[in-house]
This record gives structure tokens, C-alpha cells and sequence, in this order.
């Protein structure tokens, strides 16, 4: 049984990445089916923009996710929402951890990662990514690149990778 206290905001490569390499639909259905399981899928929630994200795939993964009985989806356009997704953002610039560039790649508003953040924070939701940390950010080598998980620190957000996720909701396939 299942008595996980957290909720875990889902990012679409925790999604897209497994659909794509290593559980494939026909090969372990199981694993698709342990996440659908309502005791189960009760603890996840999908960003509105990361559902649109799969949902132009029209595949067996966005199929899959339409037919999710307790998902919930988390709209990104809230007031609470917007004015942290705008302190993510400034936490870039002013951090001194990223170069320019990274602001670049992360401010276009279709881009999910400082609302996943943002969204996390507001509810109090742990992010499931596959990113990794960075290691070793620093002032003096700023990195061109953003990470959830570094950024996510910096907000109090927890974050963990697809397997923590299942080990914490005691998926096993």
C-alpha cells in the first residue's frame, strides 16, 4: 500500500525518457500500469504545459496519460505562480552561478522548467526530472546552462530522479 506524503510534479522527460528507452509500452507494460494504478497516480500532477508538451506526440504515451483516472494537472497561469516563475527567473540573472546564455535558453515562456519550479514551490510539490545537479556551481565558472535541480534548491524545492519517485510510491515491475 502506498502511503507517500509527497506529490510529485512530473517532468516530461520522467515521462518522455522511459517511453523512449527502457519501458517501452509492449515490453513492460507493468510499469505504465503501476503508474496509472489510482492508489498510485493520486500523487501525481502534470504541469498543464508538460501535458500539452506530450500530448503533441499523439502516441501511446500521451494516450496513456490522457486515460490516468486521478491525474492532476496543474495549470501554470495562477497570480502565485507567475510572480515566482518571474523570481526563478531573476534568481538567474542575479545568482551568479549562469552565464547570460542561460537565461536565454530558460526565459521563452513555452519553456517548462522555471514553471515547473515555480509551480513546485507555490504548491509544495517535489519535481521528478532526470536532470541531474550540476556539481560544483560557482561564482567564479559560471555554468551556460540551468538545471531544475540546482535552481530547485535554491527555492526549497525537492526534486528526485524516476527511480526515487517509484521508491518512494513502492512501484516495483
Amino acid at each position: 500500500m502506498v502511503e507517500a506524503t509527497e506529490k510529485f510534479l512530473v517532468d516530461s522527460n520522467s515521462f518522455m525518457t522511459p517511453f523512449r528507452f527502457y519501458y517501452a509500452f509492449d515490453l513492460i507494460p507493468s510499469y505504465w500500469k503501476e503508474l496509472s494504478n489510482p492508489l498510485i497516480s493520486k500523487y501525481l500532477v502534470v504541469l498543464d504545459m508538460v501535458k500539452d508538451e506530450i500530448d503533441t506526440g499523439q502516441d501511446d504515451l500521451s494516450r496513456w496519460l490522457d486515460g490516468i483516472e486521478n491525474l492532476q494537472i496543474c495549470p501554470h497561469v495562477t497570480p502565485e505562480i507567475i510572480t515566482k516563475y518571474q523570481e526563478v527567473l531573476q534568481y538567474i540573472v542575479n545568482c551568479g552561478f549562469y552565464k547570460e546564455s542561460a537565461l536565454h535558453t530558460w526565459a521563452p515562456g513555452h519553456i517548462a522548467d522555471p514553471w515547473l519550479i515555480a509551480a513546485a514551490s507555490v504548491h509544495g510539490y517535489t519535481i521528478v526530472t532526470e536532470e541531474v545537479k550540476s556539481g560544483g556551481l560557482s561564482k567564479k565558472t559560471p555554468n551556460k546552462n540551468a538545471k531544475i535541480p540546482d535552481v530547485a534548491a535554491a527555492f526549497g524545492v525537492r526534486t528526485r530522479n524516476l527511480y526515487g519517485m517509484m521508491r518512494q510510491l513502492g512501484i516495483k515491475i
